[in-house]
């Protein structure tokens, strides 16, 4: 029988006897026969998932003694599920209760018993669940002709949920109207629930059960929603329901069009009667959505939001406003109204020093000292307005004593093993489940582990706090390196721009995939991926082909050159772009032609992109660390200026490290 992926396998398994041996955690004469075994265990693996049950004992017969032994049970009881007894579940779980595998199995069976209503099979299994399938799967198995107290107070506590209800509840809410429970309060006060999310269908069909007049209303209710305007408000009460569903569309209409959602609420306020806290939230909303998209009344609809409706967020749009519109000194004035907290954040204490340099204070080279001696994108910021060396304060991993201790731990044999046979979803589970268990000097053994092994994204999501930070080699790797910097100087691209890029899309994992189906190290989607190879003349190797690295990084980094081509050799530009999409970047340079590239960026309006591009930035700078020992000042990196060696950032050690890193 062949393997279903031989070659990413042999090398993957490679990679681990060449790292363990290097590690001195394998002999080679070992490393050969554990090639041999993990080679022979897949193929047992493939059997149980594929081949007839009859064969499953001799072929797992072998392999009872290996670490992933009981994967070859769960393998075989999966293909069973529909007809297997609670009591063979039972017994897995019992025996393998410190295995991921084990919850995964239970769940997996739950919803089989369920399925086929085997209701005592799934009281043996189940033990409580946050899946609302299985909650109601629970009160299903302890249904009764007449149902307690308990019973029906924990099957309205599932009734009440804005968001629709998967099928398997049907049934219990069958049985909650059967016993009288469904009154037509409890359906507003479902309806409800539903306009929050907007969940506008819920909202229609839960109408249906209602009294003639009220259904009507109900239906009103979600028109409004759906299309905010007064016209579908004329017959409403002007009650406390009314008011909150008035609020919810106007809130909505803000973020659409802040203008009309303005000219709405003042139709709906006399006549419906808003509360002084509702107004605020949506005057806050109008102020917002209308300083997002840059409208010129921003500034008298900030002015109408009283003081108790003020946010966070208010506060930062205000800031970003102002900024757009070239005047530091409103500005200035919005940082200092910040509650201290907000304002001592290092974004807010950067532009304050940096408006203020512009304005000629020189008090503000404190500050940028202050924030330079900070490893973060405005430290970075505040160092290169100084000519400072870049703050960073590394650590490595060397503990053996702690190294020997992961190496024998079972979680991390399994996840090893797993990852080593191309069963990645599996090892990611066993990781996960690991690293909570881990104390601090074996995580961070466990993450030196697994990248001398080839496996580099679960760093950026295991070392992320306090000391941690500072494992820069270990959270920064460089995989690929080779083809990376040969398609640099293909495309005539920074190595350490792409190398940031791959660690903000996809932190490395060669299999990532986002909702949007883009793909791989460098997210690509399909369509964007075929454009490119036909544009660049370069061979497409089928959707799932963007899965390998190889491939991926060629038609990744060729569609980032396309990027920064199109947007006059700026880097900054290119970033945005490749986030959020060349249209989005071309009406942000309508609006407003960059001159101060680092406030330009903070004016950004979608988030993901402002952030995105932001951290990239200081991600190159920490890869520019890993290649050459020496910084691109961020500001001439985002312009794709050229920066002779003598003009580079050091980098140097604080006395006290700050704990704050990109």
């Amino acid at each position: 029988m062949q393997l279903r992926h031989p070659h990413p396998l042999r090398n993957t398994v490679r990679l681990f006897i060449l790292a363990a041996i290097a590690l001195g955690l394998l002999t080679p004469s070992f490393a050969a026969d554990t090639d041999t075994r993990r080679v022979g265990f897949t193929r047992a693996l493939d059997a149980a998932e594929k081949r007839p049950l009859a064969e499953f004992a001799s072929t797992a017969h072998p392999y009872a003694d290996h670490p992933l032994a009981a994967y070859l049970d769960y393998a075989a009881l999966r293909r069973q599920l529909d007809h297997v007894d609670a009591s063979s579940i039972v017994a897995f779980v019992e025996r393998h209760a410190d295995i991921p595998i084990a919850a995964t199995l239970r769940n997996e069976a739950l919803r089989a018993l369920a399925r086929r209503e085997d209701w005592p099979g799934f009281r043996q299994l189940y033990k409580g669940s946050s899946d609302v399938a299985l909650r109601c799967g629970d009160l299903l198995s302890r249904r009764l002709p007449a149902p307690d107290a308990a019973w029906l107070d924990s099957a309205l506590q599932l009734w009440l949920s804005g968001t629709s209800q998967p099928s398997q509840c049907d049934a219990v809410f069958d049985t909650l109207r059967r016993s009288g429970q469904l009154t037509p309060i409890r359906h507003w006060e479902r309806i409800e629930l539903a306009a929050v999310e907007t969940n506008l269908g819920l909202m229609r069909w839960l109408a249906r059960a209602l009294p003639a007049a009220e259904a009507a209303l109900a239906q009103s209710y979600a028109a409004y929603l759906e299309a905010p305007t007064q016209a579908p408000t004329a017959s409403w009460p002007a009650d406390a329901r009314s008011r909150r569903i008035g609020a919810l569309g106007i809130v909505r209409m803000a973020q659409r069009d802040p203008g009309a959602a303005e000219a709405l609420l003042g139709s709906l306020q006399g006549r419906l009667g808003f509360e002084a806290t509702q107004r605020g939230e949506m005057l806050n909303h109008i102020a917002l959505w209308s300083a997002a998209s840059y409208l010129p009344d921003s500034t008298r609809r900030f002015a109408n939001v009283p003081a108790e409706a003020w946010d966070a967020r208010l506060h930062e749009w205000q800031v970003r406003e102002a900024l757009a519109r070239g005047d530091d000194t409103a500005a200035i004035a919005a940082i200092e109204r910040m509650p201290a907290d907000q304002r001592a954040e290092p974004r807010w204490r950067y532009f304050h020093a940096r408006l203020r340099e512009r304005g000629g204070d020189a008090a503000a080279r404190l500050a940028f000292a202050e924030l330079a001696t900070e490893p973060t994108y405005f430290g970075f910021l505040a160092a290169d307005r100084l000519g400072a060396p870049y703050a960073l304060c590394p650590l490595e991993a060397n503990d053996v004593a702690a190294t020997r201790r992961v190496q024998a731990n079972p979680g991390f044999v399994r996840a090893m093993e797993l990852h080593a046979i191309g069963r990645v979803s599996w090892a990611r589970r066993e990781w996960e489940a690991l690293r909570a268990t881990l104390p601090d000097d074996e995580r961070r053994a466990a993450v030196a582990l697994i990248d001398a092994a080839g496996w580099h994204e679960r760093a950026a999501s295991t070392l992320n706090a306090g000391d941690d930070l500072r494992h820069y080699t270990l959270r920064f790797p460089l995989p690929h390196q080779r083809q990376i910097l040969r398609e640099a100087r293909r495309h005539g691209l920074d190595p350490a721009w792409i190398a940031a890029l791959i660690r903000a899309e996809s932190a490395w994992a060669p299999d990532a995939r986002s909702h949007a189906d883009a793909r791989g190290l460098m997210q690509l989607l399909p369509a964007t991926a075929r454009m490119e190879a036909r544009k660049r003349g370069l061979r497409y190797p089928g959707d799932s082909g963007l899965y390998d690295p190889r491939e991926n990084l060629a038609l990744g980094i060729a569609h980032l050159a396309s990027m920064l081509e199109k947007h006059g050799g700026q880097p900054f530009l290119a970033t945005a772009a490749y986030n959020a999409g060349p249209t989005p970047v071309a009406r942000w340079l309508a609006q407003r032609p960059p001159q101060d590239i680092d406030l330009w960026i903070e004016t950004i309006p979608y988030r993901e992109t402002r952030e995105y591009v932001a951290r990239i930035l200081a991600f190159a700078a920490i890869y520019d660390w890993r290649l050459d020992g020496k910084a691109v000042p961020i500001s001439a990196r985002a312009q794709g200026h050229r920066t002779p060696v003598a003009a580079r950032r050091d980098f140097a050690c604080p006395a006290a490290a700050p704990e704050k890193t990109p």
